[in-house]
């Protein structure tokens, strides 16, 4: 792989996180964790409590670099294309900022795509335009192993929203656990849904594991409007 520093592309959520330790874990030397901030709606990133991706970065103990939904710019358009290629815009001028900032430059992105062509070939194509390389460890692996490997390693994973048939309110800040697996592998042989919540089904925050100090600990409200549902943090602190 190229020489230099990484950046990880980092929400919070469980498949960012994953990509992050994965990548530590293989030595990569991660300079720094960026967030977009996508707004209500995004074809390229997580949504919910990307707000809280400071925290996270602060108990992983690696600068943050957040970017606004104001960035965006033709983001909202109707062309799914090109909102995705739109809300790229804004991570690649971030990324050539870092690339200049960095001390031996930008080596490559971590990314914690498992199934999108969307996102990942959009991901791809702004590496190839930086010269930088991308470390996509959950890419087309098995969502059931992926899964266990998140827990045996240590992940603490809650779910923050669900958007699918079979996922009710009581999901709604439930521990992604060894139980919860089992009830998704039912839900998923009724209804298809995903393991990972790839499409969009569900979307998680890491709370614990191996590669943050501090745990997070939420207090939450929830919202539910009979079909779908999210967290409303109240209160988020490391612990």
């Amino acid at each position: 792989m190229t020489n230099g520093r990484w950046v990880s592309l980092f929400s919070g959520g469980k498949d960012s996180s994953w990509a992050l330790y994965r990548a530590l874990e293989e030595g990569l030397d991660v300079a720094r964790l960026v967030t977009v901030h996508p707004g209500d709606d995004s074809y390229m990133y997580h949504v919910p409590a990307t707000d809280l991706a400071a925290q996270a970065a602060e108990s992983v103990g690696i600068p943050l670099v957040e970017v606004d939904p104001g960035d965006l710019g033709a983001a909202g358009t109707t062309d799914s294309s090109a909102q995705g290629d739109a809300e790229v815009e804004p991570l690649e001028a971030a990324l050539r900022d870092l690339d200049d900032e960095l001390d031996g430059g930008l080596a490559g992105v971590t990314a914690g795509a498992v199934e999108s062509e969307y996102q990942t070939s959009r991901i791809e194509a702004m590496c190839e335009r930086l010269g930088i390389d991308l470390f996509a460890p959950l890419w087309q692996e098995d969502p059931e192993e992926l899964a266990d490997a998140m827990l045996s390693a240590g992940f603490e994973i809650t779910v923050v929203q669900v958007a699918a048939g079979g996922l009710d309110e009581s999901w709604l800040g439930r521990t992604l656990d060894r139980d919860a697996l089992a009830d998704l592998q039912d839900l998923n042989d009724r209804y298809s849904v995903h393991l990972l919540g790839e499409g969009g089904e569900f979307e998680t925050l890491v709370t614990d594991g191996p590669h943050m100090d501090r745990p997070m600990e939420l207090d939450y409200e929830t919202e539910w409007d009979g079909t779908r549902g999210r967290l409303l943090i109240t209160d988020a602190r490391l612990g």
